[in-house]
Parts: C-alpha cells; sequence; structure tokens
C-alpha cells in the first residue's frame, strides 16, 4: 500500500481542541430553547419512521460517513506487520472494555449513586454506557495517533479490522450485556441500528472512497478537508436536539452529568492503562503502544448516541449517558496522549530489558 491512500490528519484544530466547549455551549443552548420553545422541539421529536427520529438519522449519516470515508479497508493486510499490537487492542476493546463498563455501570450506576438517581432511569444509564463501550473509536484515533507519533499503517490497519468486526460484534455484545443487567432491547431495533448507523454509512463511504481516488489521492484528500467539519457541526446540532428533550430532567438534577462520568473516566484510564502495559509486555514498540492505548480507550461516541436515541428515545437517561462521553471525550483522551508521550522512556527501558 502507499503513503497516498494513508489519511493525513493535520494536529488537532482549535474548533477539536475545545471540542468539550462547544459541547457544553450546545448543552446550554439545547436546554434554553428546550423550555422556551417547547412545541417546535416536540414537532421535531415526532418526525419519526419505524422508531427512526427522521432528522436525527441525517445528522448521524451526516456526523458518521465523513469520518468512515478516511478508513482504508484495504490495509487490512498490514494487521501482520504487528500482530501483537493487534491481538492486544482487540483483546481490551472486544473483551475487556463493554464488560468493565457494565461493571462499573452496575457498581456506580445501581449501587454507589443510585440513592442520587431518578431510579425509573438507572436501567437507561446503564445501558447508554454499555453501548458508549461497545464501539472503538474510529476517526478521531487518527488524531490521536498523530499527536503520540504513532505507526500510521498499524493504527490505519487497526481502524479498518475494528471497524469490520463492529459490523458482526457490536450487536451481539450489546444485546449480552444488557440482557446480563436484565434489560431488554428487542433484536430487531438493535439490528436496525446497526444496519442504518453501520453498514450503510460504511457501504456509502467506501464508495464515495473507491471514486474519489479514481480520480488520484488528492481528490480523497480535497475532499476530507472540505467535509472535515460536516462531523461536528452534526454532531452539535444533535446535541442541541437531544439537550432541547433533557432540559427538564438535567435543571432538576444538574449533578447527574457528573455521576454518570465517573465511570466514563474510571474505564478511559483503565482500558488505555492496560493495554500501554500489555505492549509493553509482548514487546511492541512505543509508536505500536500508544495508538493501541488510545483505540483501547475512546469511543465511536457518534454511533453510540445514535444507536441510544434509536432504542430509547430522546429523553432517555441512555442518550444523556452517551453525551456524557461526548462532553469528557477531548479532554481525557488528551490526558492520555499526555501520559503516553511522557512516559516513553520508561516504556523503552522495559524493552531494553527484555
Amino acid at each position: 500500500m502507499t503513503t497516498a491512500t494513508l489519511p493525513a490528519p493535520a494536529p488537532m484544530s482549535l474548533f477539536e481542541r475545545w471540542l468539550t466547549l462547544w459541547v457544553a455551549l450546545c448543552i446550554a443552548a439545547g436546554i434554553a430553547l428546550g423550555q422556551l420553545f417547547p412545541g417546535p422541539f416536540q414537532a421535531i421529536g415526532r418526525l419519526e419512521f419505524a422508531r427512526v427520529n427522521l432528522p436525527v438519522g441525517l445528522l448521524i449519516w451526516v456526523m458518521i460517513i465523513p469520518m468512515l470515508l478516511k478508513v482504508d479497508f484495504g490495509a487490512l493486510h498490514q494487521v501482520r506487520r504487528h500482530w501483537r499490537g493487534i491481538g492486544v487492542t482487540l483483546f481490551v476493546n472486544w473483551a475487556v472494555k463493554p464488560f468493565s463498563m457494565a461493571l462499573l455501570a452496575w457498581i456506580f450506576i445501581r449501587q454507589v449513586f443510585a440513592p442520587w438517581l431518578p431510579a425509573e432511569q438507572l436501567d437507561s444509564y446503564v445501558a447508554g454506557l454499555i453501548l458508549l463501550a461497545a464501539a472503538p473509536c474510529t476517526a478521531m484515533v487518527f488524531v490521536w495517533s498523530r499527536l503520540t507519533n504513532g505507526d500510521p499503517l498499524f493504527t490505519l490497519s487497526q481502524v479498518a479490522l475494528n471497524d469490520t468486526i463492529m459490523v458482526f460484534a457490536f450487536a451481539p455484545i450489546v444485546a449480552l450485556l444488557l440482557g446480563l443487567s436484565a434489560i431488554t432491547v428487542p433484536w430487531d431495533t438493535l439490528l436496525t441500528s446497526v444496519v442504518l448507523y453501520i453498514v450503510i454509512p460504511v457501504a456509502l463511504a467506501q464508495a464515495w472512497r473507491r471514486a474519489l481516488l479514481r480520480r488520484g489521492p488528492q481528490a480523497l484528500d480535497a475532499t476530507l478537508a472540505r467535509i472535515g467539519p460536516w462531523s461536528i457541526t452534526a454532531l452539535l446540532a444533535t446535541l442541541v436536539l437531544l439537550f432541547a428533550f433533557q432540559g427538564e430532567a438535567i435543571l432538576a438534577q444538574p449533578a447527574v452529568i457528573a455521576m454518570l462520568a465517573v465511570p466514563i473516566l474510571i474505564q478511559v484510564f483503565f482500558n488505555s492503562g492496560l493495554a500501554y502495559w500489555l505492549n509493553r509486555r509482548a514487546g511492541e514498540s512505543h509508536a505500536v503502544a500508544c495508538p493501541s492505548a488510545l483505540i483501547g480507550a475512546s469511543n465511536f461516541f457518534e454511533l453510540a448516541v445514535a444507536a441510544a436515541i434509536s432504542l430509547f428515545g430522546f429523553q432517555s437517561g441512555a442518550a444523556l449517558a452517551t453525551v456524557v462521553g461526548v462532553l469528557i471525550e477531548v479532554p481525557v483522551m488528551l490526558l492520555v496522549v499526555r501520559w503516553v508521550n511522557r512516559s516513553k522512556p520508561w516504556y523503552e527501558a522495559g524493552l531494553r530489558r527484555g
């Protein structure tokens, strides 16, 4: 594979670096607009077909497709080059992360914080946290990898492999963990979400990618640069709609967001640390361990938000829980980036001793 087929993300833009601020502003705007103009937002909420809200469905596609356009599934053959790092990342992403989040959700939502949370939303909060952890990050990983001087071929092949696995594994893992948590989700609704928010966007993005590459790598790069802002803009618009519906619940219990953030933060630090340590034990280079740790810690929150809204609705605790993941994603991941960069001497000293 030539370097022309690799995504070439620039360092984080000012807008991306301050994403938490924009999310906070959208939360405030959504709550205010929902209180001032309840009628129009209720009308938007009724625009559904087969339990899918049409305005949100469109926004989700605008959010996800530009990210999937970066993914080159032709990079899958590269997995052999760093099989140990690939193995570590797959283990953390699919065997540890969803199950550790389900455990943390049970501990904090159903036990520690239960007296201060609305009882009727406890199951929904747990479901949202599980949805958040069940899909590894797709797009922002390229940025995190760049900030740690990660191996671009490893990052690209790992994202392509994760996306392939996600098409088949997302629904069964979510259904299993929700079942273990005594939360009933109709299989047909879950599979519809997978088709709408994974299968179809992947197919459209890859068809678009192939069409662009027939005109040369420059056409793909130019398109990625042009549509880059679409994803975040659509995400912010979705948040305004979501918080217009969530406003009353948040105003009644503003501490809910902080309580939901606790298991998410623990999950991020635990999984990134585990992946980083396992790569060191396996003898992988620091350039592989960094993106492995970051892929293991971050979430495909766009998919989680979409699935939560489809499965449980705008006003659900599940939708709110996934949005808390969006709120803390950038600052927390930047902390992980700083940690793996500063620990490079410790990491490589361990490799030399091995």
